[in-house]
């Protein structure tokens, strides 16, 4: 069963984006603030790779794809790059990263 709380946009009853396109930076600041997250810089590095990906390829970025890319923008090692992603969701990529970013729940998936 779909819902509509706070941010006007229908969603699965985890709390994920029914239909991806209809995200928006207002609506991914709602979302984090469920999760007790404020969206900062850093933050958008993620979450626009991941929209980016999205868009591209019309499903959401594995875990690796995002450390790969975060170690390329911050010319890191990967370890230190999965280490930022943890710091930055720390209750997991698919139970925060995915649902800030407008991902439909990703099925079946590790979360690194």
């Amino acid at each position: 069963m779909a819902n509509q709380e706070k941010t006007g946009v229908l969603r699965d009853t985890e709390g994920y984006l029914v239909n991806p396109e209809d995200w928006s930076k207002s609506i991914a600041h709602d979302l984090a603030a469920e999760e007790d997250i404020e969206i900062d810089d850093d933050y958008w590095v993620a979450l626009n790779f991941m929209r980016d990906y999205f868009n591209e390829h019309n499903i959401a970025p594995n875990i690796r794809h995002l450390m790969t890319y975060l170690a390329a923008t911050y010319q890191c090692d990967k370890k230190a790059a999965k280490k930022r992603i943890f710091e930055l969701f720390p209750y997991g990529y698919v139970k925060q990263a995915c649902k800030i970013a407008g991902m439909k729940r990703p099925r079946a998936w590790s979360t690194g």
